[in-house]
């Protein structure tokens, strides 16, 4: 069987991206699951890999069906965009902002047209898309602009666990605010059929409680007997296996057991906390419903050791595995890559 074709977008070139997409290429089980197409600048991969201290071959290509299935090889789109005499490693820039925004924004581009099975990017800094004049907060926006998606959902996974936010960046008290029947009945359906995409068509789902020990029936807090209640017996009457309010203190360690196959979190905190407390390197984001698959590592650029070749891959290696794990279920007309026979 084929290996699917994974791009990786490098990431902000002052930051750790680099680092970690050259350790990621040489890591042997990334080699035997997946080929890598990374998206980058040159200059910025040879002075990882120097850092780092790995000897990877540095292959050009200008089209995804060039790119080649052997040990030691980087296969590059190179953009040539990021001139190390204009940018210091470990800072801000608006020149890395851009950069960065162009290497996203050619993985959608091939993802788009099916020329790959699946994007894993790696980190950007939203400082240095301010200053580049990128018009978005983050990946998720630029994925849900650049492929016309709306209000796409984040799941994370971490060892089998698998947990969806009814809410992202916004503040705590309008999160609150976003507790309502109709949207978590939209969010289920939606959470659900992304599941079904990934091969999941079976196990029951928990809502998280917004409150502690979910409101006790009302008596710190009513969100969960007026919405988060009334939406699950709805949609249990219409045929989906979902439960809920579950305690926020129990429900992620009921998921980890085994007993949901996913959990609605209520808030950004409240699944992050979760995940990362778990296991930070190996949780992955996965970005659901747009027309491709996307993971993602779920740290940032690490500024403070960016250069030093000291940043940890293993986030990166689990973001490129999750994306070759669920690659198949995704239907994809992606060329086929020299030597995969």
């Amino acid at each position: 069987m084929n290996k699917p074709l994974i791009a990786i977008p490098m990431g902000d070139p002052a930051g750790i991206g680099p680092e970690i997409v050259v350790k990621a290429i040489a890591d042997e089980q990334v080699q035997k699951t997946a080929v890598c197409l990374v998206i980058g600048d040159q200059r910025a991969l040879t002075h990882a890999m120097q850092v780092c201290q790995l000897s990877l071959r540095i292959h050009p290509v200008t089209s995804p069906d060039q790119a080649v299935d052997e040990a030691g090889v980087l296969n590059l789109i190179d953009l040539a965009n990021a001139d190390p005499e204009v940018y210091t490693i470990g800072q801000v820039s608006a020149l890395c902002g851009q950069a960065a925004f162009e290497y996203i924004a050619k993985s959608i581009e091939l993802a788009n047209a099916k020329k790959v099975d699946a994007v894993a990017t790696t980190p950007i800094n939203k400082e240095s898309l301010r200053a580049g004049n990128v018009p978005f907060i983050g990946h998720t926006e630029i994925f849900a602009e650049l492929t016309q998606t709306q209000d796409p959902l984040t799941m994370f996974e971490v060892h089998g666990m698998r947990v969806f936010f009814l809410s992202r960046h916004v503040s705590l008290r309008k999160a609150c605010d976003m507790v309502k029947k109709d949207r978590i009945i939209d969010y289920v359906k939606r959470c659900t059929e992304a599941l079904r995409r990934l091969g999941i068509s079976s196990g029951t789902m928990a809502i998280a409680g917004l409150n502690p020990h979910s409101g006790e029936h009302g008596l710190f807090g009513d969100e969960e007997v007026t919405d988060v209640e009334p939406a699950v017996l709805e949609l249990k009457a219409q045929g989906y296996d979902v439960v809920g309010p579950v305690g926020a203190d129990s429900v992620f360690h009921l998921a980890l057991q085994g007993h949901y196959h996913s959990v609605l979190s209520l808030y950004h905190d409240q699944g992050h906390i979760a995940t990362k407390t778990l296991d930070f390197e190996r949780t992955i984001a996965i970005t659901n419903g747009l027309p491709f698959l996307r993971t993602s590592v779920d740290h940032g650029t690490a500024f403070n050791i960016a250069g030093k070749g000291i940043a940890s891959a293993v986030s990166m290696v689990e973001a490129i595995l999750l994306a070759a794990k669920y690659a198949p279920y995704f239907q994809s007309d992606s060329s086929q890559v020299s030597g995969l026979l």
